[in-house]
This record gives C-alpha cells, sequence and structure tokens, in this order.
C-alpha cells in the first residue's frame, strides 16, 4: 500500500511535469511567429503544434487538444500545480478543475481555487482535500460551487450550450456500437419518455424483449423514419384508436435496415452463406456474416459490396449500380485508407476528402498512388503547415512527416486469407488438389483486378463467360443492375 501511494505521487508529479512542457510547447510556437502574423496564420501554426504533440505522446489530435487546452489553464493557476507538482492530488483532479473553470473570468476561477485550495479564504471548502476526494465527487463540488458563482447568467450558459449541441458515434466490440446526444435537458427529457412510453406500450405476453432492448429499438426506428408516430406513442396519451396506437407501436418496434453510402467488404464464401467468416463495415470495424448479408439483402443500391479473396484476402470487386470511374476510385481509396490518413486522427466519416498528395496543379496524376483520405480538418492543416504526406500505394496509404522531421509510419490494415469453407478443402497437406478448390482456385485469377496502370477496375464483362463457378459467384454476389 505504500508503494502504491509513492507511485501515485510520481505519477501525479510527472502529470505536472507534461503539462508544463505542452504548455511551454504552445507558448514557444507563438512566439517564433511574427508580430504580424494574421489570425489564419496563427491558427495553423497552432493546429499543427497540436497534431505534432498528438505524435509524440501516440494519441488522437483531440485528446491532444484537449490536454492542451487543461494544461495552460492547470499551469495559469499556481495553487493548482503546485498541488500536482507536490503530488497531494492526482492529474484526474487537475483535470476537473482545468475543465470547469473554462467560461470563468480570471477572477472567477482564482475564487474557485482559493475556496478549495487556500484555508485562509472566506468560506473556504471545509472536509477532505481535494486530492482526498474521488474525483467525480470532487467535480461535483466543483461545479455545485461554479453554479453558484458564476458571472454569467444561466441562461446565457445555456444558450452557449444549445450551440454545442452534436451527436457522438463510438465503435464497440461485438458488431455494437454507442450513439450518444448532447442536448438542452427538456429535449433529451421528451426523447426519453416517449421512447419509454413506446417501449412500455409494446411490452405484453408474447414480447420477449426487456424494457431496455425495446427502448432502445423504438429509438433506432424512430431516427431511421420507422412509422409516424405523435406524442408518446400510447392510446391513453394521445386519445387515438387503440388498435391504430397499437399498429403504430408495432412499426416502431422493428428497426427498419440502415441506407447509407457504405462499403461493406464480405469475404466471397461468407457472402455466400457457406462460412461465418467477420465483414468489415466502413467506418466501423468487423460485423458478423449475417448481418452483412442482411445489409446486401435488403441494404438498397447505397451498399457497396466489396468482395475479397480468399486466398490472400485482397480485394477482388466493388459493387456498384453505375460504372463511373471517378467514384470507382473513391471508393477504392476509401477501402485502402479505412480513415482520414492523417497520423492519429480516427474518422471514418464518407465526407472524408479523396486529396491529391500532389496537387494536380504541380503535376500530380489521379492515381491511387496520389490519392488518399483526409479528413476536411487535416485536408485544411495540410495545405497551410509544413506537414508532407509521402507516396501511398495499391494496399499502402501514405507516410507523413512533420515540421521538425518527425515521419510517421502509416497504418495498414491486417488483410489476411479468409476462411475456406471446410468441405471444399482437401483431406491432405496439399491445398488446391480438390477438383472444387482447383476450379475456384483457377476462377478466381479471372477475378476483377485493379488495373495500376489505368486506375481502373476491369470491368466484368471482361470475365470468361464459360466459367460456371466465377458465373455463380458474380450472380450471387454482386449488385444487380438497378
Amino acid at each position: 500500500m505504500e508503494r502504491l501511494e509513492v507511485v501515485a505521487r510520481l505519477e501525479a508529479q510527472l502529470a505536472a511535469v507534461k503539462a508544463r512542457d505542452v504548455a511551454e510547447c504552445m507558448g514557444l510556437q507563438q512566439s517564433m511567429l511574427p508580430p504580424d502574423a494574421t489570425v489564419q496564420d496563427r491558427t495553423y501554426a497552432e493546429m499543427s503544434t497540436v497534431e505534432e504533440i498528438a505524435g509524440v505522446l501516440t494519441i488522437s489530435s483531440a485528446a491532444a487538444g484537449a490536454l492542451v487546452d487543461v494544461s495552460r489553464r492547470v499551469c495559469s493557476l499556481p495553487l493548482v500545480f503546485g498541488a500536482l507538482s507536490a503530488g497531494d492530488m492526482s492529474w484526474q483532479h487537475a483535470k476537473v478543475l482545468g475543465d470547469e473553470i473554462e467560461g470563468l473570468d480570471p477572477v472567477g476561477a482564482a475564487g474557485l481555487v482559493e475556496h478549495f485550495f487556500d484555508p485562509g479564504a472566506p468560506n473556504a471548502a471545509r472536509g477532505a482535500a481535494p486530492g482526498e476526494l474521488v474525483p467525480s465527487r470532487f467535480r461535483a463540488k466543483v461545479r455545485a460551487w461554479r453554479e453558484r458563482h458564476h458571472p454569467d447568467s444561466i441562461e446565457k450558459r445555456h444558450a452557449k450550450g444549445v450551440g454545442d449541441r452534436r451527436m457522438d458515434y463510438t465503435p464497440d466490440r461485438d458488431g455494437m456500437a454507442w450513439l450518444s446526444l448532447y442536448l438542452p435537458g427538456d429535449t433529451a427529457c421528451a426523447i426519453w419518455n416517449r421512447t419509454t412510453a413506446t417501449a412500455r406500450g409494446l411490452q405484453g405476453p408474447t414480447e420477449e424483449r426487456t424494457l431496455t432492448q425495446l427502448r432502445a429499438d423504438v429509438a433506432a426506428s424512430l431516427l431511421l423514419g420507422a412509422g409516424n408516430a405523435t406524442g408518446t406513442g400510447t392510446a391513453a396519451s394521445t386519445g387515438e384508436d387503440p388498435r391504430a396506437a397499437s399498429e403504430t407501436n408495432t412499426k416502431l418496434g422493428k428497426v427498419p435496415t440502415p441506407r447509407a453510402d457504405v462499403l461493406v467488404t464480405v469475404p466471397v464464401f461468407s457472402l455466400l452463406g457457406l462460412t461465418d467468416e467477420p465483414a468489415i463495415l466502413d467506418g466501423f470495424g468487423p460485423v458478423p456474416a449475417s448481418m452483412a448479408r442482411k445489409l446486401v439483402a435488403d441494404g438498397a443500391e447505397s451498399f457497396y459490396r466489396v468482395l475479397v479473396d480468399p486466398r490472400d484476402g485482397a480485394p477482388l470487386q466493388i459493387g456498384r449500380t453505375r460504372y463511373r470511374l471517378t467514384e470507382t476510385i473513391k471508393k477504392w481509396i476509401r477501402m485502402r485508407d479505412a480513415k482520414c490518413t492523417f497520423p492519429g486522427c480516427t474518422n471514418h466519416t464518407p465526407d472524408n476528402d479523396t486529396d491529391h498528395l500532389t496537387a494536380w496543379g504541380d503535376g500530380g496524376r489521379t492515381g491511387i498512388s496520389n490519392l488518399a483520405q483526409l479528413c476536411p480538418k487535416h485536408h485544411r492543416l495540410k495545405h497551410h503547415s509544413r506537414w508532407t504526406p509521402g507516396l501511398a500505394y495499391k494496399n499502402e496509404p501514405p507516410a507523413w512527416t512533420s515540421p521538425t522531421g518527425r515521419r510517421y509510419t502509416p497504418e495498414q490494415q491486417d488483410s489476411e486469407p479468409t476462411h475456406w469453407p471446410p468441405e471444399s478443402l482437401p483431406p491432405g497437406p496439399q491445398r488446391g488438389v480438390s477438383g472444387e478448390c482447383q476450379c475456384l482456385e483457377a476462377s478466381l485469377e479471372h477475378a476483377p483486378q485493379w488495373e495500376p496502370d489505368n486506375d481502373r477496375f476491369l470491368d466484368t464483362n471482361d470475365l470468361p463467360a464459360d466459367d460456371p463457378l466465377w458465373a455463380e459467384l458474380l450472380a450471387t454476389s454482386l449488385v444487380p443492375s438497378g
């Protein structure tokens, strides 16, 4: 226990050193700018430094930005920085203060700190010292003081909060994900009450789902446009015909197939139902084969199927309802990169830009070796700083070099051979000797391949029409026209 106590104190002291160095990095970066630098120059210079801090610490740019903000605030408060440097409180406690003084003027921030750290201050905090409280309880006490003494009215602060409303999406394990909304309290409460009331209306002797499961299904149904219920969705509260309310509730209890411009990378045999190997959903990650087959069957034209060669995991073809070269290249780049290629960025959204690594005006060609995904933020940073991308390759996104010369190796997808159906494998160690296996191996030799010289896929019309197994794969797996 004594060793743990010493380790905790050392961790706090190291956190103080890190916060000081982060704040000094930002100060040095600003001091190197000329006095007449524009606001845009200062903004991009600061953004570039934040990105390099993220690269050095191997954290995301969002985490680095948050670290910079909190470090600056903590270092601007001598009592807080002193307690952290002495190991009297943890970085979590210091972060609470850094978060809660956001929006306070210097006088308000100083008053909050004195209340908790200066025993001689008027009406000083009583009881346990800040570092002796669990961080969540310390945050509750700090927030209570902040609400009572904030110089701005709660109406003004609420208006700012409304402007900051957003929706967050976080992939999770086992083909699941978290979706959260930051909304005005009354709106969030109304959403919760409506989904709860509708879920309760669906409960009955034949309903196997729990209230928690029903509430999630109802919310998903409403967001995806199922039904057109009003109010809470119960006949008692709306006065509508109970049979109509029951029918509406039933619709809301069924989650429709989502429709969006998404790439679904599916192993050939998994799509055919011969194996249950996971597929890859663009912007999410591995999903069950059953989910992929459902998206292929019910997801309409906005889901693009990407067939995968079972021999080495390489992509065979991007399914499409129309053949347009530009769109095909964009989808290929999305499939290769999987996200924004800037170091540490995790942006998977379909609105990433497909950027020329060497500008078209500088002689850059429109080919896979000169194209990569960039989110809008890092696309702008590339054009306003000395962050420099390297070359891309067929299966490898570009590396990046920072303004200080550090090179960041690109993140690559871990492709590997897909699973073969057990009945297609020969009994001995020699693979490929069975008739079926040999037939498929020969068929896959004719699979649509990327032509790097022409920057296009071979069309399916180029395939041999007399190959029965490949014809079956095409008929079963690819998107029919229309």
